[in-house]
């Protein structure tokens, strides 16, 4: 049994709005793979809940006419892997998120609830950064969009105002096209753990495949929310493809991080583990871009 005082179920995302402003206290409910375990840890006993899971207009992956990419917030992990249009442009997204979990919490955990935790553990959230993804959000006042680095203000904190809702997480086309990602996740165990450290780089060759017209390297678990490294990305632009640049942009990871001590890994550790995934991932995109090494 769970410990709740009130279960409010929407149907829409106005009547959702409405739901947050009469019942500001209340915890939005998505999938429920961590709120539930939070109430059943005593962390959110006797919260009230309101439910958004049967607002089908917030799922699925749709290519907007400007190129687009919109993913909506109740959309599954399992349906962002195996949809075609993740998997054409952006499929470093649907192999990060095949990370999360079991197969059960994947089936039932949304990309919405992942990113609004605000946890640096995240899966989702690093490949995100590396998008360079938008939050759409929707509340009394209509609709409001802001760059995912802005959306998240600290450890378990993101900018989410007492009326709205996360309607969305969008991928501009500028963000993606001619991008090549690749994402590694480190944990103590292969299956169903939290990351110790988590790494997305994705990478854009020049036309002859023989520079770096642009990189973006995001981390999870380096800071106290997800984070880019933005000495390393641009120490890279405009350089040759080569194992020296490779070497330089791994180790350049350091100027930005912020790991700590904790009973799952020390500070020095993940630092060390920063820099081999940052040469790993960058490698392989290059790789995965056409790039010869």
């Amino acid at each position: 049994m769970y410990d709740l005082a009130a279960l409010y179920e929407a149907n829409s995302v106005a009547e959702a709005v409405s739901l947050r402003l009469a019942h500001p206290e209340a915890q939005i409910l998505a999938g429920g793979t961590d709120v539930f375990v939070q109430m059943r840890e005593g962390k959110r006993a006797g919260k009230a809940l309101i439910s958004i899971y049967g607002i089908d207009a917030l799922r699925g992956v749709t290519l907007e006419e400007d190129g687009t990419i919109r993913i909506g917030s109740l959309t599954s992990f399992s349906h962002i892997t195996k949809d075609p249009i993740i998997q054409k442009y952006i499929n470093v997204l649907g192999q990060a998120v095949d990370m999360v979990g079991g197969p059960q919490i994947r089936n039932a955990g949304t990309i919405g609830g992942n990113t609004c935790n605000g946890v640096t553990s995240a899966d989702s959230a690093s490949t995100l950064f590396a998008w360079d993804a938008i939050v759409e959000l929707t509340g009394s006042s209509g609709v409001r969009r802001l760059p995912i680095q802005d959306f998240y203000i600290k450890a378990g904190v993101v900018d989410i105002r007492p009326d709205e809702i996360q309607t969305a997480i969008l991928i501009p086309k500028a963000a993606y096209e001619g991008y090549f990602g690749h994402y590694i996740k480190y944990a103590m165990r292969e299956a169903m753990d939290i990351a110790t450290t988590g790494c997305s780089v994705n990478v854009k060759l020049s036309e002859d495949k023989k520079a770096i017209e642009d990189v973006r390297i995001a981390y999870g678990v380096a800071g106290p929310i997800p984070m880019r490294a933005g000495t390393a990305e641009a120490l890279a632009k405009g350089q040759a493809v080569s194992a020296e640049t490779i070497s330089s942009f791994a180790k350049a990871v350091l100027e930005d991080i912020h790991p700590r001590d904790s009973w799952r890994a020390s500070k020095a550790f993940r630092e060390h583990i920063a820099v081999e995934l940052a040469r790993r991932c960058l490698t392989q995109s290059i790789l995965l871009a056409g790039g010869a090494l």
